[in-house]
């Protein structure tokens, strides 16, 4: 072997022996460390921050976008919710102001031991004949006829103007006219009963007429209620109609008309009762 290859082996020796000594000297203990080593690892930290910095910024941007995903599809989700938490709102309200509405009704039919009371619900309103009449889903297959009285639970709000098989017209009140009458009665204690007709409907006052047919000196008073009298042989006596709104008597002084107020809202009518007298009566209309 030549002597520059000696050489070498031993300084490559002499390099490894050195290496180790060093390595062996960074994996002490020790409290500080030496001007190499905090070179070192001054440069390798800043490179990591370097680094670092960009990562965790790429990193929060996607996080974020996440982040901002993920609470629009929450919010979806929680409007979807919201808006399936007013329906069911709306429905209960409306399914408990029918129930209310139905159970009223009940109640009325039940007072009315001596006529069969036939449900039936509205089904159209014409827009031009609105304050006139309504449809009903109940005809002639379920026992309805003309001229038969039509409540709901806070009085009456018409009669049957016609029939068919499944289906009826009801004329309301408010579309009565002189053609079109009704007995009625504003009743009172000890047999001061105060009788009359109900003639028609007065558009400008929004009032029934009451005439008057008796001569008497009974003062009607604001308030008092005025039902149907039975008399005219169709109607059940009994079903409230209104109530006086104020009394105007004629030029002459002869006769009274007393303007009364529906008592039943002739512009919200759901559900009606069809009054079918069990005792026979008169043919025609109420005179």
């Amino acid at each position: 072997m030549s002597m520059f290859r000696k050489k070498r082996l031993f300084t490559i020796l002499i390099g490894i022996i050195i290496l180790v000594a060093l390595i062996g000297f960074s994996l002490k203990d020790r409290a500080n460390l030496s001007t190499g080593e905090q070179f070192v690892s001054d440069v390798i930290g800043m490179a990591q921050n370097v680094i670092s910095i960009p990562i965790k910024y790429v990193t929060n941007i996607f996080s974020n976008v996440d982040d901002i995903r993920n609470t629009y599809d929450e919010n979806q989700v929680l409007r979807e919710k919201l808006a399936e938490y007013k329906g069911l709102i709306y429905e209960v309200q409306e399914i408990k102001e029918e129930n209310e509405e139905l159970r009223s009704l009940v109640d009325k039919a039940d007072s009315l031991r001596a006529y069969n009371p036939i449900h039936a619900t509205v089904t159209a309103r014409s827009p031009e004949r609105w304050i006139e009449q309504v449809t009903i889903n109940k005809g002639e297959l379920a026992g309805v006829k003309e001229n038969m009285a039509v409540i709901t639970a806070d009085g009456m709000v018409g009669k049957i103007q016609s029939a068919s098989q499944l289906t009826s017209t009801v004329q309301l009140l408010t579309g009565f006219d002189e053609f079109n009458r009704i007995s009625a009665t504003i009743s009172r204690d000890e047999g001061n009963d105060i009788f009359g007709l109900i003639e028609e409907y007065d558009k400008e006052t929004d009032s029934l007429l009451f005439k008057i047919i008796e001569e008497s000196d009974k003062e009607l008073k604001e308030g008092e209620l005025v039902v149907s009298s039975g008399m005219g042989g169709i109607f059940p006596a009994g079903l409230p109609i209104g109530t006086v709104k104020e009394v105007i008597p004629d030029q002459y002084g002869l006769t009274r008309t007393a303007l009364v107020e529906p008592a039943a809202n002739m512009y919200e009518i759901n559900h009606v009762v069809v009054v079918e007298r069990l005792i026979d009566g008169e043919e025609g209309e109420e005179e």
